[in-house]
């Protein structure tokens, strides 16, 4: 494609939940729903048409020993591209992938910096581990460097009491959080348990991760705060291996896990029905691969979210909460077509037709 073709995408374009319409067209690499005038070299697509998908829990930049090199970056990057992930929330990274920006073929990204940790109660490689006198000027040092967002680790395991434990005390959570607002940034935490989430939300954390932890407590206080999830269900299908695999040194911990596991389900979906915001993301960069975007969206769908809301939570909802563009008038033209309804059955999401990115077919 060149840079003067024109893209007419026709068929059902879903600009929001109930708004479809029967065609856009792609002039310069933005949207546009007027045809225009003149227009030769124009190339067709057709089918069911999306903005482009956001995965707002991945990580470019890492894997499970840490920070990877550029060409890593870049195939981890195209995963979620090839998978309609166009928006991506990078929810950690001790790599500068920053580099990405200038590639207008990969999925845009918005940063959390670099993970905030208690020394060695977190993943080795991933994180600035530090101690709580030193929270409040690591958070203003990473809301400097990210997009907007930092990322917390909330709870890990504590080896002595052989559970998951809170990592900060309430007093640094509140200062540190007061400080990334006071700089414009929101606050994210890592959170499996229990026994940290009220502190965080009373501290005025913006969103919680995984909260695998929420109770028929909690639950409440999120809703009325507006504190959103982000569950990563591909993700905690992973624990009851991890459990199995610390069963003998950590009984407690084990058992935990497989607790938190059991639930999963009934804890989102009683966290949708209390009014919580819940978005898609997949914990993709640490362990699991990048491209399953659509597979986290049907996780949802059998949590009990209806498909409709479950698809927002990857699309118009996601988007807006993140403070970018859909479809709208004028918008950079990043969409995803489909050969069926995606609301009419989300699995559809991992067989994407035609991607659409800045205006050129990537894929």
């Amino acid at each position: 494609m060149s840079d003067h073709t024109v893209l007419r995408v026709k068929g059902r374009v879903l600009v929001g939940p109930e708004d479809a319409r029967d065609e856009l067209w792609v002039v310069g690499g933005r949207v546009t729903y007027k045809r225009p005038a003149g227009a030769r070299d124009v190339r067709m697509v057709e089918g069911w048409a999306l903005p482009g998908l956001v995965d707002a829990h991945c990580h470019v930049g890492l894997d499970r020993h840490g920070a990877v090199d550029a060409g890593t970056s870049e195939k981890q990057a195209i995963g979620d591209r090839e998978a309609g992930a166009l928006l991506l929330r990078d929810a950690g990274s001790p790599a500068d992938t920053r580099w990405i920006d200038d590639r207008a073929d990969l999925p845009k990204i918005i940063r959390a910096g670099r993970h905030i940790a208690r020394t060695r109660r977190y993943i080795r490689n991933y994180a600035h581990e530090i101690e709580p006198d030193d929270l409040v000027a690591y958070v203003a040092q990473e809301a400097r460097r990210g997009d907007g967002w930092v990322k917390l680790v909330g709870d890990w395991i504590d080896r002595d009491a052989g559970d998951l434990a809170s990592c900060w005390p309430r007093g640094e959570v509140e200062a540190a959080i007061a400080e990334a607002h006071r700089l414009g940034a929101r606050v994210t935490a890592h959170c499996f348990a229990e026994v940290a989430l009220r502190d965080l939300v009373e501290a005025g954390i913006d969103c919680v991760e995984h909260a695998t932890g929420l109770t028929e407590d909690t639950i409440p206080l999120f809703a009325e705060r507006g504190v959103a999830i982000v569950p990563t269900l591909v993700n905690i299908a992973t624990f009851p291996k991890l459990a199995a695999g610390g069963a003998e040194k950590f009984p407690r911990w084990s058992s935990h896990m497989n607790r938190l596991y059991e639930r999963r389900y009934d804890t989102v979906r009683a966290a949708y029905d209390a009014g919580i915001p819940v978005f898609v993301g997949t914990d993709a960069g640490g362990v699991l691969a990048h491209g399953l975007v659509g597979a986290e969206v049907a996780e949802l769908v059998k949590a009990g979210i209806p498909p409709v809301e479950a698809l927002s939570a990857t699309t118009w909802g996601a988007r807006s909460w993140l403070g970018r563009p859909a479809l709208e008038e004028g918008a950079p033209a990043d969409l995803v077509v489909y050969e069926e309804d995606p609301r009419a059955d989300v699995r559809v999401l991992t067989a994407p037709r035609r991607i659409v990115l800045n205006g050129r077919i990537v894929g």
